[in-house]
C-alpha cells in the first residue's frame, strides 16, 4: 500500500520514501491495537497521518523506535515529531457519524450537571482508586468512598453526561423524563470518542460497576434541596439485551436521587464536543471549571493551589504547575485560552472568540477564584 494523500514533489523520486511511510504507518496501526487496545477495524480505517497522529496522542507514549525514516527522507513524508508543546486532544475517532448520532439523539447538546463540575468527585486515575476522599470548601462536604474495584473516575463520568444529556432533551421535546435511563452501548461508545471494540464494551461494563459501587455523603444543595445523605453515582444498572456476539446492546441506569435533582431543577450546562477528545483527565478538570466559572465573563482567575484542589489532583504543587504550564503551551482546551501568570502563581482562563462559544442560554455567572 503506497500512500497517495502527501503531496507530490517536482523532480524528486519520493516513491520509495511513500512505500517505506505506508509500510511504518501499518506498523503504527498493528502497534495501536496490539498495545494500546483499539479496535483493528476502526484503525484499518485512518490515514497513514491519522495513524501516527492517534498513536501519538496517547499521554506518556514515547514514538516507537521504529517509527522513523532515514534523515534525508522529505519532511512531508516523515512521521510527526512529537513538539515540546504535547498534545492533549486525540483524534475525533467517528467523525460525521458521530456528529450525526448527536444531532439526532440529543439534540447537539451534551450537558454535564454542575455539582460534579465544580467538585472534584471523581478520580482522576483511569482505575484502582481506593483511598477515601474527603472534600470541604465553602461550606460544601463531600466525603468519597470507593467499592474494592476503586473510585468512579473522570472517564465514567462519561456514562453519566450521556445519560444526563439524554433526560434533558426528552425535556426539550416534551417527554416525561425518569431516573432510569435505557441507551445502546454502540451509540454512547460513539458519541464519546471511543472506539468499539470489545475491549471498549468491557470498559463500559467496569465504569458502570465503579459508578454504582462508589458511594458519596455529601451536603452540597440540588434543585435547591440540601440534605446531608450517602448514595451511589447510580443507583442500579442492568444489561438489558445482548447481541450475538455477546457484548452488550442496551443498557438501563438508575441515576441517583441527588443527581436526577439536578437535571430536574436544569442545573447543567452544555458542553463542546470535543470535551471527549481531551486525553488528559487533568485536562477534562480544567474544562469544567473553565465552563463553570467562565460562564458569560470574558475571564475568570483562579489562584493555583485552589485550582489544584477543584481539580482533585493528588500530585506536588509544582508538579501541578509544571503540568499547567504544559497547557498553556499546547492551547488546546476547547473554548478556552489558559495564562498563568509565574508571579502570582495564578491561573487565568479566557473565552476563545468563536462561533462554537456557547450561545445556548444555560451559562452561569463566574467568580474570581471562588
Amino acid at each position: 500500500m503506497v500512500n497517495d494523500d502527501l503531496p507530490r514533489l517536482e523532480g524528486f523520486d519520493d516513491s520509495g520514501y511513500r512505500q517505506q511511510f505506508a509500510k511504518l504507518a501499518m506498523a503504527a496501526r498493528i502497534d495501536l491495537v496490539m498495545h494500546h487496545g483499539k479496535d483493528l477495524a476502526e484503525v484499518m480505517k485512518l490515514s497513514d497521518h491519522d495513524a501516527f497522529d492517534l498513536l501519538n496522542s496517547i499521554p506518556n507514549q514515547p514514538m516507537p523506535t521504529w517509527a522513523r525514516l532515514p534523515s534525508d527522507s522529505p519532511a512531508n513524508l516523515k512521521p510527526p515529531k512529537r513538539s515540546s508543546a504535547r498534545r492533549f486532544l486525540a483524534p475525533d475517532k467517528h467523525g460525521q457519524q458521530a456528529d450525526f448520532f448527536v444531532a439526532d439523539v440529543i439534540g447537539a447538546a451534551v450537558k454535564d450537571d454542575i455539582g460534579s463540575m465544580e467538585h472534584p468527585i471523581f478520580s482522576l486515575k483511569k482505575s484502582g482508586d481506593t483511598e477515601i476522599r474527603r472534600y470541604e470548601h465553602n461550606g460544601v462536604h463531600i466525603e468519597v468512598t470507593p467499592s474494592v474495584k476503586g473510585i468512579a473516575t473522570v472517564w465514567d463520568k462519561d456514562v453519566l453526561i450521556y445519560a444526563i444529556s439524554q433526560l434533558i432533551a426528552k425535556r426539550n421535546d416534551g417527554i416525561a423524563m425518569h431516573r432510569t435511563v435505557r441507551f445502546k452501548a454502540y451509540d454512547l461508545l460513539v458519541a464519546t470518542n471511543r472506539g468499539v471494540g470489545g475491549r471498549e464494551y468491557d470498559n463500559l461494563e467496569a465504569a458502570l460497576e465503579r459508578l454504582a459501587g462508589t458511594r458519596i455523603k455529601t451536603d452540597l444543595r440540588t434543585n435547591d434541596t440540601r440534605t446531608r445523605e450517602g448514595f451511589g453515582l447510580i443507583e442500579s444498572w442492568k444489561v438489558v439485551e445482548r447481541r450475538s456476539d455477546e457484548r452488550m446492546d442496551f443498557v438501563e441506569i438508575t441515576l441517583s436521587d441527588w443527581l436526577y435533582r439536578a437535571v430536574v431543577g436544569n442545573e447543567v450546562l452544555t458542553l463542546d464536543r470535543d470535551y471527549f477528545r481531551l486525553s488528559s483527565s487533568i485536562d477534562r478538570r480544567l474544562y469544567e471549571l473553565a465552563r463553570k466559572h467562565c460562564g458569560n465573563q470574558a475571564t475568570w482567575s483562579i489562584g493555583l493551589e485552589l485550582l489544584q484542589k477543584k481539580t482533585g489532583s493528588r500530585s506536588e504543587l509544582r508538579e501541578f504547575r509544571e503540568q499547567i504550564r504544559e497547557r498553556v503551551a499546547s492551547d488546546q482546551l476547547p473554548g478556552y485560552h489558559l495564562s498563568f501568570d509565574d508571579t502570582r502563581d495564578m491561573v487565568t482562563f479566557s473565552r476563545r472568540n468563536s462561533a462554537r462559544d456557547f450561545a445556548h442560554g444555560d451559562a452561569v455567572t463566574g467568580h474570581s477564584g471562588t
